[in-house]
């Protein structure tokens, strides 16, 4: 039987995010760091870059996602943190006009990456990882979790296009749909403080 097992993602991890970044699809390139730069900013990046921008941010802390290991191995991250840290959030016209919530409101936080190894792919890494990213938001203190997830039942995309996650994962795991980005693509939400 599959053991899933979670990590805060802190620089004893770096080694293990950088592996599931690497398994396929665009996270070595990207290295989550997409959601935390306005596009003109991100434009201006090198790969190498990046890589010192995710490797400093997990240096400074707190942690910005969470590893999913497979056995011990590896396999999949999610990045979870507050909205307002995540700089491309509040300028994406979609999810300013979606969202019910103050865009300066850092008790409001994001799920706005998930990568998973393309071996470790359908074991359920995603579910284990959206389960993990929310008791750490609840832990750390969060009031509201939003998601940008893909309805997969409306548009049909790759599984290199699933780095929002499946509206599917979301909705299994407690959150409502609370407005819609774009045909396909709702924005979710989940109430996990006061």
């Amino acid at each position: 039987m599959t053991m899933i097992t979670t990590k805060a993602a802190t620089p004893t991890e770096w080694d293990d995010v950088q592996r599931t970044l690497t398994g396929g699809g665009d996270g070595a390139s990207c290295q989550c760091i997409w959601p935390m730069l306005r596009n003109k900013d991100w434009n201006a990046t090198t790969k190498q870059e990046r890589v010192g921008i995710l490797r400093d941010e997990i240096t400074a802390g707190p942690p910005p996602g969470i590893v999913a290991y497979v056995d011990g191995e590896a396999a999949g991250w999610i990045r979870i943190g507050p909205r307002p840290a995540q700089a491309r959030l509040g300028h994406t016209r979609a999810i300013v006009a979606a969202t019910q919530e103050p865009l300066d409101d850092g008790s409001v936080w994001a799920v706005t990456c998930f990568s998973v190894r393309r071996d470790q792919r359908g074991k359920g890494l995603n579910t284990a990882l959206l389960a993990a990213a929310v008791d750490y938001a609840r832990a750390s203190g969060a009031r509201i979790i939003e998601g940008y997830p893909v309805d997969t039942s409306v548009v049909q995309v790759s599984s290199n296009d699933l780095f929002h996650g499946a509206l599917s994962t979301f909705v299994a795991a407690g959150f409502s749909v609370a407005g819609e980005l774009r045909s396909g693509r709702p924005l979710v939400t989940l109430t996990v403080g006061g």
